[in-house]
């Protein structure tokens, strides 16, 4: 049971997060649960508010996290919860020092991301049956996410106006509600078209308020990352691609294919909604095997 005092300053946090920082509820949600642990850390040692922890007591949480089998991964997400705690309450003078502030962050080794080849991918996007007009609406699912590089829940919340066809772009609003554009290719926009006009109006006819939202279930409602996941699985059965495929995949086939064809860097971390180039610089890798690749099939001593 967590004291009435640490509850009231992981309130003060919850809203700053929520409000000033605008974080999404999954984001607000993901440090609340993160920071609430820290602090049923500290009333085992007899501490009922923050003001009393010291740099040792988050120290001896991430040992203690590591000793319950925590990966490096999960150990460095806590810490990145606890130094947006801790920065914000030195800020507000509940802590007269940020603790966290002199912690290095654990070193990650990145793995590289599954993607498809262009084949693969085209193969992909051929699945959904567009006879039908779920399968119009599945193809132009698959068409955008790979088209703008879009995450899932982006692609659940993309707005009717948000689409500016006659510019070929599209305006996206990621983590953190921030808004980035992003350019959407010819065939994307054809099969939207084809959704916008053939399928979505008969599926707004239903009762369910819809706000705009471009894809729709056949209810009229906002689609769910799980159906949305559901498609994706089952184009790729149908494709009989022997990989783990998922709607990120399609996140990360849109940045390697950028990369391996020579796209600026700075230009995919714009497009990907990436704040830290460091988080887009993972695709370099993948650039240098291709290199790598194409060396040891075209060089007479590859």
């Amino acid at each position: 049971m967590i004291s009435k005092q640490l509850q009231r300053e992981l309130s003060q946090f919850k809203q700053y997060i929520f409000f000033e920082r605008g974080l999404s509820e999954n984001s607000v949600a993901a440090y609340s649960q993160d920071t609430e642990r820290f602090a049923e850390f500290l009333m085992t040692k007899e501490m009922t508010t923050f003001s009393r922890a010291q740099t040792e007591d988050v120290t001896a949480f991430l040992r203690t996290l590591e000793e319950c089998g925590l990966t490096v991964k999960s150990r460095t997400r806590y810490l990145s919860s606890l130094r947006g705690l801790t920065k914000f309450l030195a800020a507000t003078g509940i802590m007269t020092d940020d603790i966290c502030a002199l912690i290095d962050m654990p070193k990650i080794m990145r793995d590289l991301p599954d993607a498809l080849s262009a084949e693969e991918m085209q193969l992909l996007l051929e699945q959904p049956d567009t006879s039908t007009l779920a399968g119009i609406r599945n193809r132009a699912i698959l068409e955008t996410l790979y088209a703008c590089g879009l995450r899932v829940s982006e692609l659940c919340g993309l707005r009717q106006r948000d689409i500016l066809r006659e510019h070929e772009i599209v305006r996206v609003f990621g983590k953190g509600s921030k808004e980035r554009i992003v350019p959407i290719g010819i065939s994307a926009l054809v099969w939207l078209a084809k959704y916008q006009s053939e399928v979505r109006p008969k599926f707004a006819q239903q009762s369910v308020p819809n706000d705009d939202i471009v894809f729709l279930n056949q209810r009229g409602g906002k689609l769910t990352r799980m159906a949305i996941w559901n498609f994706v699985t089952d184009a790729a059965r149908s494709a009989k691609i022997d990989k783990e495929i998922h709607p990120h995949t399609f996140r990360h086939s849109f940045a390697t294919h950028l990369v391996e064809g020579g796209a600026d860097l700075r230009a995919v971390q714009e497009m990907l909604g990436h704040a830290d180039i460091s988080t887009t610089q993972i695709y370099t890798h993948i650039d240098r095997d291709y290199i790598k690749e194409v060396h040891r099939t075209f060089h007479p001593r590859g």
